[in-house]
């Protein structure tokens, strides 16, 4: 038995060491960063040890931009692009003709390199001197008024941000929720048809509830993807996001370390841990909600 425990100790030895060595002792070291006032990035000293960063970070006004934009873009894109993936996948197990080929254009844009579709989205959506882009001139065409999405009001560039992020992650979610759907036992259907049952009735009571794990696993890590955006408002309005408005508690601490304002590790850090603590309340959450609401066989 004790040489089974040092062979399994020794197999396991790698992962563990990888575990401590990129995972531990970042989150170690982030931890003791957060608490350390007046870091000094150049010279690796600071001038004593408390809770000023969090203070600093939580006052900040670029921060609470941040914060703002952030939980406007989980709360908007999380819910609708689970539906729509939803009612997307119910319609392809629907067809049978050409339904591969209708799998792999909804899926394009997941392969598809986020800066390459952001700048297509910037292009469509961008007001320029010799051009209104083409959604304004779909705008125009029913009457409307043109609105410069990115670099105009608030509402439109946050319009714009949404859009592109549910475009982003719906195809994944398509794939996930198809190959869910497909694994319904048909006979739980036919049993329905034989009673008469409504297809809404049937959907409520047979198909929501059996794919009600996979639903949940993907509304969890759809809100951590959302608390982890910023490439993509990148993409959109450029590596200025505070400029434009548009930035993210991601790209907030990115802005700490190595954007212009940045060499201030300490601030990153808290507000780092801040994310980790919004995003893993809300995890737990979602967690607690999914043992009372998903269906297990």
């Amino acid at each position: 038995m004790k040489n089974n425990n040092i062979k399994a100790w020794i197999y396991l030895a790698p992962a563990i060491i990888f575990l401590a060595v990129f995972m531990i002792y970042p989150l170690v070291d982030v931890l003791v960063y957060s608490f350390e006032e007046g870091y000094n990035f150049a010279s690796q000293s600071y001038k004593g040890v408390g809770l000023y960063n969090y203070s600093y970070v939580l006052h900040d006004p670029y921060f609470a931009q941040a914060l703002k934009n952030t939980f406007i873009l989980v709360i908007i894109t999380v819910p609708v692009s689970t539906g729509l993936a939803l009612l997307l996948s119910l319609w392809l197990s629907s067809i049978k003709a050409l339904r591969n080929l209708y799998q792999t254009i909804f899926f394009l844009p997941y392969v598809t390199n986020t800066l390459a579709v952001g700048l297509v989205f910037m292009i469509l959506f961008k007001k320029t001197p010799y051009s209104d882009g083409m959604i304004n001139m779909l705008i125009k065409l029913f009457g409307g008024n043109s609105v410069d999405f990115i670099d105009g009001p608030y509402w439109a560039k946050m319009l714009v941000m949404c859009i592109y992020t549910i475009w982003i992650v719906m195809p994944f979610k398509i794939l996930i929720l198809t190959s869910s759907l497909a694994s319904v036992n048909p006979d739980y259907y036919k049993a329905a048809k034989v009673d008469g049952t409504s297809p809404v009735r049937i959907f409520t009571r047979i198909t929501l509830p059996l794919i009600s794990p996979m639903v949940f696993y993907l509304i969890i890590t759809g809100f951590i993807g959302a608390f982890k955006a910023y490439s993509d408002e990148v993409a959109l309005f450029g590596t200025n996001l505070n400029a434009a408005g548009m930035n993210t508690i991601v790209g907030y601490v990115y802005d700490m370390l190595y954007g212009n304002s940045g060499g201030y590790p300490s601030y990153a850090s808290s507000a780092a841990l801040i994310l980790f603590a919004i995003v893993f309340t809300i995890t737990c959450i979602n967690l607690l909600l999914s043992k009372k609401l998903v269906f297990n066989n």
